[in-house]
């Protein structure tokens, strides 16, 4: 496993960490989630993610279960919680949003799920327009000082607020965010490429990244339909399955069935090649796997060897290929 600091930051995580998005509580019971997290470990990941919405906060109790029962020394990994649309399905207005009282409660809630006495990195799940981001970085610095989380940062916020952030955060001598959590695929490049460029280079921010394999269509296995285990059949998530059944969808698994043909030709699977050129891309600092069996778990962390393999030429194929579906 290569370790990277993330961002600026001293911290250094897995180039390749897992998630629970989806999977945990919903395709993955505990004892499966045990099972994972261990080979996960085994193979040198130290980042685990996850967030209050996921699986209505199940998800952070099943990890927090796991990760005990594991009893892996709490210093040598890493977990995240992230706020912003609350754990119930129909949150009042105090339950959601980036208030001072939502992200400390969350922060509290999500310390009890995962059986923690810190979180190692804490994100805004998104941007929220009501709350001011002055308050924003007061609370996240507050909650530093508390030793309830070490670093804070952004997923999905626009280069233009995390600069707000930065600015905030300089002109009063608190914390900064650390990272951001982007999509970041082969098929959704834009964001990470060209608006967070200045912010790279101005600020340091490290990211970790979601969705490598946009939701698994990078995999290549939805290239004769959708499986009855998949994530496009489950219940809430039918906005996943929506973005196939259309006609950039379908020109995308089209993409993907090329990818895997070139993967083949390269001694790797779709989904390897996928996650090494993530990997092989500038300001990533750990790309996020989720796997709901281990079979899944180990053929990602394969990408390491192909990621070693890899070159400029290989990675400007795969872009080409890709072009005219990404954005």
């Amino acid at each position: 496993m290569q370790y990277r600091r993330l961002g600026r930051s001293g911290l250094k995580v897995s180039a390749l960490s897992f998630g629970s998005w989806v999977t945990f509580s919903n395709q993955v019971n505990r004892k499966h989630a045990e099972t994972m997290l261990a080979h996960a470990y085994e193979a040198g990941i130290n980042f685990f993610d996850n967030a209050e919405a996921y699986a209505h906060g199940k998800s952070e109790e099943t990890m927090g279960d796991a990760l005990k029962r594991l009893g892996l020394e709490r210093d040598t990994w890493c977990v995240s919680s992230k706020v912003f649309f609350g754990r119930v399905t129909d949150p009042s207005p105090t339950q959601k949003g980036l208030a001072r009282k939502h992200i400390v409660e969350a922060c509290h809630a999500a310390l009890r799920r995962l059986q923690v006495e810190y979180l190692d990195l804490y994100f805004c799940h998104r941007p929220d327009p009501d709350t001011p981001i002055e308050e924003v970085v007061r609370t996240m610095n507050t909650l530093i000082q508390q030793g309830k989380i070490l670093y804070w940062g952004t997923s999905e916020w626009s280069a233009a607020e995390i600069v707000t952030a930065c600015a905030y955060a300089e002109s009063l001598g608190l914390e900064a965010p650390t990272m951001e959590q982007p999509q970041y695929n082969l098929f959704h490049r834009r964001r990470m490429e060209v608006e967070y460029a200045p912010v790279f280079r101005e600020y340091g921010i490290g990211t970790t990244v979601w969705s490598p394999l946009a939701s698994g269509i990078l995999s290549g296995k939805y290239s004769e339909g959708i499986p009855g285990d998949s994530r496009f059949n489950l219940k809430g998530y039918e906005w996943l399955r929506d973005t196939i059944d259309s006609e950039r969808g379908r020109a995308r698994i089209q993409a993907a069935s090329e990818i895997a043909t070139i993967a083949r030709q390269f001694d790797a699977t779709p989904a390897q090649l996928a996650l090494a050129w993530c990997l092989y891309k500038p300001n990533v600092s750990t790309v996020i796997l989720g796997a709901s069996r281990v079979e899944q778990l180990k053929e990602n962390l394969g990408a390491m060897d192909v990621y070693e393999r890899l070159d400029d030429a290989m990675v400007a194929r795969l872009e080409e290929l890709t072009e005219s579906v990404s954005d």
